[in-house]
């Protein structure tokens, strides 16, 4: 079984068991949370398409950890015209473990 959720603008395939980096979440680590926007659940042969999103379908996560990630670094530059910028970005990430897929 393993569904489509969204979650911080993006979408995600999981299963139960699964760890998952996403954005960041307002929740302290050991907390239960629950996904409601569930977009699409498969279980074998039966699959529920939502439109957009599966109305009571809740995905239950863990979460593990608070972290930010590793450093991405922004250069422009133009040549021949003494133009340089450089800029760093580091993402506030937080990883969950899956721990209960319910369809409606």
């Amino acid at each position: 079984m393993f569904a489509i959720i969204r979650t911080g603008g993006k979408q995600y395939k999981v299963a139960k068991d699964t760890f998952l980096n996403v954005e960041k979440l307002e929740a302290n680590v050991g907390d239960k949370i629950q996904i409601s926007e569930v977009l699409m659940i498969s279980d074998g042969d039966k699959t529920t398409v939502g439109a957009p999103i599966i109305t009571g379908a809740i995905v239950t996560a863990e979460i593990l950890e608070q972290f930010r990630d590793e450093k991405v670094i922004i250069f422009k530059k133009r040549r021949r015209q003494n133009y340089r910028r450089k800029n760093g970005h580091r993402q506030h990430l937080t990883t969950i473990k899956i721990t209960d897929i319910k369809a409606a």
